[in-house]
C-alpha cells in the first residue's frame, strides 16, 4: 500500500500552491473592493481582478481539473483529491479560477456523460471554456427535498415542447446574470415508479414565464461573491423537447450521478478548510495572552488542536480511498465510502472550525477572519446533496443488509 502520491500529482501540486501564494492571496482583497464597488454585485465573474485570476490560471494549464476524460484534465479523482483540498484551503476564489466551482461543475458532468451533442455544443463548451454560468435546480420549498422523489415541478409534454410549472430554490449561481443556462428537474410521469417519474430539461435563463423570485441567505450571508443561491418560479416555461437531457423518467439516475462525484469534491475542499482553520487556531493561540499566558500554555486549547489534526489526518485517508474506489471499482462500488464521507465530514469540520473560533473569541465570529463565513458554508454541507439523516439512515440499514447476507 502506497500512500504517496504520483509524479504528475505532486507536480500539480506544487503548481497549484505556488499560483494560490503568487496570485489568489493578493487578488482576493482587490476583488472583493471591486465587486463591492460594481453596479451588479452578483455578477462576480466580471469583476477584474477575478478575470486576470481565470487569464492566469488558464494559461497555466491549471483549467477543468475536475472533469477527467478529453474534455477535461484527465485526472483521476485520486489525483485530483489533493488539488481540491488546496483550493478549499486558499479560498473560493481558487477553485472558480480553475473553472473547478459548483454548481457549474456537477452540471458539465451531467452534459459531458448524457447530454446528446446539440446540448454539448450550446451548452456544455461554453462552460468548460468559462464563458458562461449555470445553475442546478432541483430542491423545492414546498416538499421535504431530501427525498427527490418528492418533488412536485411538472413537466409536460404539449406537442414539441415540455410546459414546466413549479417553484424551486437555494439553486445556487442563479442571482449572477451570467448563469446562463438551468438545469430543471421535475416530473413528467407522476403514475410510474416513483424513481421513474422523474426528468431533467434545459431552460436557458431568459425564458418566459421563468422569474428569479429572491436570493435566499446562509445565516445572514447572501453569498454574492459566488453568484448567490436563488428562488425561481417557473410558470407556464416552454422549451423544445430536444432540451430533456437523457430519457424520460431517468432523472432520479442523473441526479444520483452527479451527486457522487460532487459529494467527494466537497469532502475534498473541506479538508482544505479545516487545514486553515487549525492553521489559524495554531497562530492564535501562539499570539494571544490570557491569563497570564499563552493560549498555546492552556491545556484545553492544546487538546483542541491535537483533536483537529487527528480527525482531519482521518478524515483525508478515508476521502482518499474513497476517490481511490471511484477510480477503480466506480461511483456505485464505491457507494459505502461516499456515503461515510459525506456523513464524516461536514460535521468534523464543523467541530474543528467551532474550536478555531472559540480560540479567537469575539474575532472568530466577525468579518476580520474567515471562520465565521466557513462555519455557515459547512454547516450548510450538512443538508446539502442530502442532509446527515438521510446517509446515516441508508447506511446502517446497507451494513445490516451486509451483515446479514454474511
Amino acid at each position: 500500500m502506497h500512500f504517496a502520491h504520483d509524479d504528475k500529482t505532486e507536480q500539480l501540486i506544487a503548481e497549484v500552491r505556488a499560483f494560490a501564494d503568487e496570485f489568489v492571496a493578493p487578488a482576493t482583497a482587490a476583488f472583493e473592493e471591486q465587486l463591492d464597488a460594481q453596479d451588479d454585485r452578483w455578477a462576480w465573474d466580471t469583476v477584474p481582478a477575478f478575470v486576470q485570476l481565470k487569464a492566469e490560471a488558464r494559461r497555466r494549464g491549471l483549467w477543468n481539473l475536475f472533469l477527467p476524460g478529453e474534455r477535461g484534465a484527465g485526472l483521476t479523482n485520486l489525483q485530483y483529491a489533493p488539488l481540491a483540498e488546496m483550493t478549499g484551503y486558499a479560498g473560493p476564489l481558487t477553485a472558480a479560477a480553475f473553472n473547478c466551482a459548483a454548481p457549474d461543475t456537477g452540471n458539465m458532468e451531467v452534459l459531458a456523460e448524457f447530454g446528446n451533442p446539440e446540448q454539448k455544443r450550446t451548452w456544455l463548451d461554453p462552460l468548460l471554456d468559462g464563458a458562461i454560468r449555470s445553475g442546478f435546480a432541483m430542491t423545492e420549498p414546498d416538499v421535504a427535498s431530501s427525498d427527490a422523489t418528492n418533488i412536485e415541478t411538472s413537466i409536460v409534454r404539449d406537442g414539441d415542447e415540455y410546459v414546466i410549472n413549479g417553484r424551486k430554490w437555494w439553486t445556487t449561481g442563479a442571482m449572477n446574470p451570467n448563469a446562463a443556462i438551468f438545469i430543471v428537474m421535475g416530473k413528467t410521469d407522476p403514475s410510474a415508479d416513483r424513481h421513474r417519474q422523474q426528468s431533467m430539461v434545459l431552460v436557458p435563463r431568459g425564458t418566459p414565464g421563468l422569474t428569479v423570485k429572491r436570493a435566499m441567505e446562509v445565516f445572514g450571508y447572501d453569498d454574492h461573491e459566488h453568484g448567490g443561491h436563488a428562488e425561481i418560479e417557473l410558470k407556464d416555461v416552454r422549451v423544445p423537447v430536444t432540451n430533456l437531457i437523457g430519457k424520460e423518467g431517468a432523472g432520479f439516475a442523473i441526479a444520483q450521478a452527479r451527486l457522487g462525484p460532487g459529494r467527494i469534491h466537497h469532502c475534498m475542499r473541506s479538508i482544505g478548510v479545516a487545514e486553515r482553520a487549525i492553521e489559524l487556531m495554531s497562530e492564535r493561540a501562539a499570539s494571544r495572552v490570557a491569563f497570564g499566558k499563552a493560549l498555546a500554555e492552556q491545556g484545553v486549547v492544546r487538546e483542541w488542536i491535537a483533536q483537529s489534526r487527528v480527525r482531519i489526518e482521518q478524515l483525508r485517508l478515508l476521502v482518499l480511498k474513497t476517490a481511490w474506489l471511484m477510480d477503480t471499482v466506480g461511483n456505485r462500488g464505491a457507494h459505502t465510502e461516499i456515503q461515510a464521507i459525506k456523513i464524516a465530514t461536514p460535521s468534523t469540520v464543523q467541530w474543528i472550525l467551532d474550536k478555531a473560533i472559540q480560540t479567537y473569541g469575539g474575532a472568530g465570529v466577525s468579518q476580520d477572519f474567515p471562520l465565521a463565513r466557513d462555519y455557515a458554508a459547512i454547516r450548510t454541507l450538512r443538508l446539502a446533496d442530502g442532509p446527515d439523516e438521510v446517509h446515516l439512515h441508508a447506511l446502517g440499514r446497507a451494513e445490516i443488509r451486509r451483515v446479514a447476507r454474511a
